[in-house]
């Protein structure tokens, strides 16, 4: 969907984008293949030829931060999959507090491998592993997992896309909380977690602070299953979006 996007050049409205999908033009390459052909509403089009001369540019360094500057935060769901290579999905627990000490762990997964980093034994180790990427995908992540990782590493920059999925998803019509998006999708999770919220990831993380080590492999085993799950859900999200968008 990125190389259909439009809005980063400047002088390219929502509107002006989309008249250009309904003339024809999904794509740069078939923008730049007769660029006269198209209304532009005004905007130059050696202009925006000389943009998308830079974006394939861009595109092909993977300079994800070029196009971050460039895009609303809405459409950061435009990206996947061209950055599918430098994404990763993110979830954190928490002990129930509200500062940045209360991470008890973060959850990543980069489509292929899952990690952990837990308070207490590699925590520090989250800012060295985020910094190789420039895409993020969280689950309500722009109001709880970010300012909380902020407030925990307040060097990290956060730079990088963001696609948080509570919002996207409501563009599709679906409303609540992770779990229950999930039920309404048909993703199912495993016995051992199945029906635990972050309440219980709480309660597990405080079992095995009293000394209770299969409490943690639980707590592990729920966040993992929430950032693979996310996965899933940004699948849904893209092919949905991108059928509205260009009516394919």
């Amino acid at each position: 969907m990125l190389t259909s996007t439009f809005l980063h050049i400047p002088g390219i409205t929502g509107g002006i984008e989309r008249s250009l999908w309904r003339q024809g033009a999904t794509t740069w390459d078939e923008f730049q293949a007769q660029p006269d052909k198209y209304d532009l509403d005004g905007v130059d089009t050696k202009r925006v030829l000389r943009a998308l001369d830079s974006s394939w540019k861009r595109l092909q360094s993977q300079d994800f931060r070029y196009f971050r500057r460039k895009m609303p935060m809405a459409e950061h769901w435009r990206v996947f999959p061209e950055f599918s290579q430098k994404l990763t999905y993110l979830d954190i627990e928490t002990d129930g507090g509200s500062s940045g000490d209360s991470i008890t762990m973060v959850g990543v997964f980069d489509g292929k491998e899952y990690r952990s980093f837990v308070k207490g034994c590699n925590l520090e180790d989250f800012p060295g592993y985020i910094e190789n990427y420039g895409v993020i995908v969280t689950f309500f992540g722009s109001g709880f997992d970010v300012p909380m990782l902020s407030r925990k590493f307040p060097w990290i920059r956060f730079d990088m896309f963001h696609i948080d999925l509570c919002p996207t998803m409501r563009r599709l019509g679906l409303r609540g909380g992770l779990k229950k998006i999930e039920r309404q999708l048909g993703i199912s999770r495993s016995e051992d977690t199945q029906g635990l919220s972050g309440r219980d990831a709480i309660f597990l993380w405080n079992r095995y602070v009293a000394g209770d080590e299969d409490a943690l492999d639980r707590l592990i085993q729920y966040n993992e299953e929430d950032v693979v799950n996310l996965e899933k859900l940004m699948r849904i999200a893209y092919h949905n979006l991108r059928s509205s968008a260009l009516g394919d």
